[in-house]
């Protein structure tokens, strides 16, 4: 008979279930609450209301807890105890998973995904929701390993760095701002790439660019062989201010757009074929040979592009001074622009950045899986020939 009872207890449980907007999240609701009630009386040694000598505790009302399952989002009264506290069991061992999922909510914003389109993901698996500033929350807790990257103690000698800026919106003081961000690459003695700063600066200017070589010199930089960056005038100074000794090479491919501005859009593809083969020449002097061949015949064509090629052919040309290394790694800020547009394209996704610590959040989480990822890769320059280098350097 009491079986009989039971099940047809059961059974009025069942239809009143049914008849619930989502009967399985509801049935997980009515499951959670009465574990709930065992548990706890079973922590207090009664259950409520119950005298009994064995009591430790006593109840003191209940509080509302949100709790996200793969089922859905339900809010739980989780009983108050008076002394000692209680949480649930189960939202103990929920822990590891909620924190898988703030892993992958800080994936998808390393990868570029906006805040509104993580909430609606969330949504999709049966989270109520996830909303913007929930996501900053989340976010924030990347900023001690981003502290540490940014922060890192550096090598005291790279042979080379690449130097480049690229420029987005920034939110600064409720103003949209065009800000520089200035990235810094460098191969270490064994022959590894490193980024080495990622700085947002107000302007491209010799003053940031010393501040921002100051900042690497304080973390343990303080030998550069070759800088490779473009011919802004005041990184150029910059960089001859702050390593003494360390050579400058002009990116040949900024050089070239630079000389190609003032050549006719009909005759730029038929002059830059010529142009290319100054730097694609086996050793210096055959390219200036070349190169002098290239101004005898267009500089009554095209003065202004051969006076451009005249005042800069010298600093193209440094990475001759290195036969040692592949001249394709250290004529041009390549490996920089590669990385750049990496990183726009992922910046382009958020458009306007809230604020200057959100962009560097995004930018330097991806930035260290891509300097995990040279970490792993074969060496950019081989490391023999670097050792062999510092070697001369040393004896000269």
């Amino acid at each position: 008979m009491a079986y009989h009872k039971g099940n047809l207890s059961f059974e009025k449980m069942l239809l009143k279930f049914i008849g619930e907007p989502d009967p399985l999240l509801s049935m997980l609701e009515w499951l959670c609450h009465k574990m709930m009630e065992v548990e706890v009386t079973s922590k207090l040694g009664a259950s409520k209301n119950e005298h009994s000598d064995d009591r430790k505790g006593y109840l003191s009302g209940t509080r509302v807890r949100r709790f996200d399952t793969r089922m859905g989002t339900m809010y739980l009264l989780v009983p108050k105890v008076r002394k000692g506290g209680y949480v649930p069991f189960f939202v103990t061992e929920k822990k590891r998973s909620e924190h898988a999922l703030l892993q992958v909510v800080q994936e998808a914003f390393v990868n570029g995904i906006s805040t509104r389109k993580i909430e609606r993901l969330a949504h999709s698996l049966g989270i109520e929701s996830i909303s913007a500033s929930q996501v900053s929350v989340i976010n924030k807790e990347l900023n001690e390993q981003i502290k540490e990257f940014r922060e890192r103690r550096l090598d005291d000698t790279y042979p080379v760095i690449w130097v480049d800026a690229l420029y987005e919106k920034i939110r600064v003081d409720h103003r949209i701002c065009n800000m520089a961000v200035l990235v810094v690459c460098g191969v270490n003695l064994d022959g590894k790439r490193e980024i080495l700063a990622v700085e947002p600066m107000f302007e491209e200017s010799e003053a940031s660019y010393t501040t921002l070589f100051d900042s690497l010199k304080a973390r343990g930089l303080q030998n550069v062989w070759l800088a490779v960056s473009d011919a802004h005038q005041g990184l150029v100074n910059a960089v001859r201010k702050s390593f003494i000794g360390c050579s400058w090479q002009r990116c040949k491919v900024h050089f070239m757009r630079n000389i190609l501005a003032h050549v006719p859009g009909k005759e730029k593809e038929f002059f830059a074929a010529k142009l290319k083969q100054i730097w694609q020449q086996p050793d210096d002097k055959s390219a200036r040979r070349y190169a002098k061949i290239l101004i005898d015949e267009y500089e009554k064509r095209f003065p202004k592009a051969i006076e451009t090629l005249e005042d800069g052919l010298d600093e193209s040309l440094q990475y001759y001074q290195f036969p040692e290394i592949d001249f394709r790694k250290i004529s041009s800020t390549n490996v920089l622009e590669r990385l750049n547009k990496e990183i726009r394209r992922r910046s382009r996704v958020v458009g306007i950045f809230p604020s200057m610590d959100s962009y560097i959040r995004l930018v330097c989480c991806y930035l260290m899986e891509y300097a995990e990822d040279w970490e792993t890769a074969n060496c950019y320059i081989h490391k023999n020939i670097l050792q062999v280098m510092l070697s001369k350097r040393k004896a000269a």
